[in-house]
């Protein structure tokens, strides 16, 4: 049995230790905005908050999750009102937009960690998720509005 917390709610579940926290989240959970892109911790599609910081949850084992706070994209908001959703929204960042929930997980892990707007670089070494959309401008632009909104 593994207990584990996601979105603020607890969960015991019978899994082996070695599940990956994605398919945690997707299959025994139900929770889809998590996606699955590369399945080794390059794209960044599966991207979460564990303690706060921005996580692959593709490579994470359900055991190393244990006794965290785990937050994935439906605890940001329920009707897409978080600053970053809403700035998502106005840049209009999104073409194909599967990577999308694992870029918003980790533009809003940068925002809580960086006091005020983040600089241009800042943003670059935060933001290692891929969009094979090379969506990277409008990204930044986003990241910017939601700073400037929270």
């Amino acid at each position: 049995m593994i207990s584990i917390t996601v979105n603020g709610t607890r969960h015991d579940l019978e899994v082996p230790p070695d599940m990956p926290l994605l398919w945690v989240i997707r299959d025994e959970l139900g929770m889809t905005g998590t996606k699955f892109g590369c399945g080794v911790a390059q794209c960044g599609c599966c991207t979460v908050h564990v303690d706060g910081k921005a996580t692959r949850s593709c490579v994470m084992p359900v055991s190393a999750a244990s006794g965290k706070q785990i937050h994935t994209i439906e605890s940001l908001s329920n009707d897409n009102s978080h600053p970053i959703q809403r700035a998502w929204v106005a840049e209009q960042v999104p073409q194909c937009g599967y990577c999308q929930s694992g870029q918003i997980m980790a533009a809003a892990a940068l925002l809580k960690r960086v006091a005020g707007e983040p600089s241009d670089a800042e943003i670059s070494n935060a933001m290692t998720n891929i969009c094979r959309c090379g969506t990277y401008d409008r990204i930044r632009s986003a990241i910017h509005r939601a700073a400037r909104q929270a």
